[in-house]
């Protein structure tokens, strides 16, 4: 996946946060395959940290499964 595919596959599963400041994706490899994504949004209320994560990896799920996203790190916020 590109760093622009990985944005907008956020963007759709996090319609409330702002794409500017709120999602925010870093290849930390330089291979596009290990990645680490910050999220702000409304849907984390209620969720314990790992129930946020598994969220988050859900919109993942068939790269994660083919092995395209081989690893991804993950930051999540409650937004206000």
């Amino acid at each position: 996946m590109t760093l622009e595919q990985m944005k907008q596959r956020l963007q759709a599963a996090y319609p409330d946060s702002n794409p500017i400041t709120e999602i925010e994706v870093f290849d930390t490899t330089g291979t596009a395959d290990h990645w680490e994504v910050s999220v702000a949004s409304k849907s984390f209320a209620g969720l314990s940290r790992i129930e946020q994560h598994q969220h988050v990896m859900k919109a993942f799920a068939a790269e994660l499964k083919t092995g395209e996203v081989h690893a991804l790190a993950i930051k999540t916020k409650i937004k206000n």
